[in-house]
């Protein structure tokens, strides 16, 4: 797994708005990388409405917030249609940039591991999130970047 202080692994993913996202793109903001294991499934539902319900907290200290799963397009854009999500899924089919970031053990792997990374506005990793608790991640993320 990456460590903090490391640059951030770049990559270009297709989201579910039917677009790309690369990395490098959102430089000059902070960018929470979160990784999840599948779309509609209850931890993740639980996490991702809890990114979505503090999103107007993100946007206000400039962190992107990027899921990222071995999910078709199709699902994520149905999991994000169904939550109301505005925030971009991105679709890790071949699971190259989980494997960059350690978030799952090799190209066999079933799902990515439930992790996430804080990026700070140069793309270096600021945090590792590692033990994550799908019930309170969104509020701890937030809680460790206001420094509460």
């Amino acid at each position: 797994m990456i460590k903090v202080g490391e640059l951030a692994p770049d990559f270009t993913l297709a989201s579910h708005d039917g677009g790309s996202l690369a990395l490098k793109s959102l430089r000059g903001a902070k960018v929470l990388l979160w990784f999840f294991v599948e779309a509609n499934t209850p931890g993740c539902t639980l996490e991702g409405r809890g990114f979505r319900d503090h999103q107007s907290y993100f946007d206000k200290n400039n962190i992107r917030v990027v899921g990222v799963s071995f999910d078709s397009i199709e699902d994520n854009a149905a999991f994000a249609r169904r939550y109301e999500f505005g925030f971009p899924l991105l679709s890790d089919t071949d699971h190259a940039v989980a494997i960059a970031y350690g978030a799952c053990a090799g190209g066999d792997a079933r799902y990515p591991e439930r992790v996430s990374f804080l990026l700070d506005e140069h793309g270096k990793i600021e945090r590792v999130y590692d033990q994550v608790d799908p019930r309170d991640h969104p509020a701890r993320v937030l809680a460790d970047v206001l420094g509460v």
